[in-house]
């Protein structure tokens, strides 16, 4: 089965948040299987001025994005149904699954726990997660999938700024679905992104 060609995109700030200690963040998405997602994450920037939760023991926890956050929401094309995944930097996560616009819905499985490693330097950070799609409600045919990608990212003050591929209208809403830009096909199918490279 051919491999899925990788796409490496970078997240813009929300322009009602700012960041004078993020230079940037860069994602890049791989679907090298039918039922495997594989995100990463590169901030650079003054890391030591971030707060970054040190190593924890890995598990599923709530409320994630009230800090340092990275996420990523998986749906298929054509359906309003989608999954919120949630990366901390502590090695945390979390997973939710809505049948709309944040109408919450019931999680297929609580086995859908993603594998994240981190890496850190003096002027970048990474995390990298892998997601089983085929553990996903709705998300078990070779479709095309649409995603969105973000982050949120805490400064040491508490400031909070907001990232993503593409912002909506008004202030940060990571579930509007405008948001959802980036479209996967099956991995024996080339990566599309929806001419969204060319639009911006």
């Amino acid at each position: 089965m051919k491999s899925s060609i990788p796409q490496t995109l970078l997240l813009i700030c929300h322009p009602q948040t700012n960041s004078r200690l993020v230079h940037g963040i860069a994602s890049r998405v791989l679907r090298p299987q039918l039922d495997t997602l594989h995100l990463t994450y590169t901030l650079t920037g003054e890391i030591g001025r971030l707060r970054l939760p040190p190593p924890r023991p890995t598990r599923r926890a709530d409320r994630l994005w009230q800090h340092t956050c990275f996420e990523a929401f998986v749906s298929l094309q054509g359906d309003s149904a989608y999954h919120e995944f949630n990366f901390a930097p502590s090695g945390e996560w979390a997973a939710y699954a809505f049948c709309h616009y944040r109408e919450r819905a019931p999680l297929a499985t609580e086995a859908v726990a993603p594998a994240i490693t981190v890496g850190r330097a003096a002027d970048s950070f990474e995390i990298r997660a892998v997601v089983r799609l085929d553990l996903l409600l709705r998300i078990q045919t070779p479709a095309r999938l649409r995603l969105g990608l973000s982050a949120v990212i805490e400064e040491e003050d508490g400031t909070l700024s907001y990232w993503a591929l593409r912002h909506p209208p008004g202030k940060p809403d990571f579930h509007h679905p405008d948001g959802f830009v980036l479209v996967i096909d099956p991995p024996d199918l080339e990566v599309a992104s929806e001419s969204f490279m060319n639009k911006r």
